[in-house]
């Protein structure tokens, strides 16, 4: 199964996040967050993403979400280690934190592919349009 990280500057957003995004994956979906800087406090944390990275691969992939630049940066910086490492295969999506975290767990749960969850989790983005 495709496993889910939400980075965020604080770590109760992240949190959150990944409570609502588990339970809207019927509990089957792995969400894992990554808020706040190593110390708890507001910030981000290239180390935690590693930890939270680690704790969601089961082989399939993992999807990153992220909140605000320097999360998005951070996202990146990771994304370019894997990569160099040969690790494990991670996208960011381009996608709001929540809405895209819930469209994300609900279809990483039906046991789709990596970019398809990404694919959802973009396009909670267009559910959110007010016209």
């Amino acid at each position: 199964m495709v496993g889910i990280v939400l980075i965020s500057h604080s770590p109760a957003l992240a949190e959150g996040a990944a409570e609502l995004a588990r339970a809207m994956g019927v509990g089957k979906a792995v969400v894992e967050p990554a808020g706040g800087d190593v110390d708890g406090g507001l910030g981000t944390s290239i180390e935690l993403v590693e930890h939270a990275v680690a704790r969601a691969d089961a082989g399939d992939g993992v999807l990153l979400l992220a909140d605000l630049g320097s999360s998005v940066l951070t996202a990146r910086t990771f994304i370019e280690d894997a990569e160099d490492a040969g690790d494990v295969a991670v996208l960011l999506a381009d996608a709001p934190l929540v809405e895209g975290a819930v469209a994300a767990a609900s279809m990483a749960a039906t046991g789709a592919g990596l970019a398809a969850v990404r694919d959802a989790a973009e396009a909670a983005r267009d559910h959110r349009k007010l016209r």
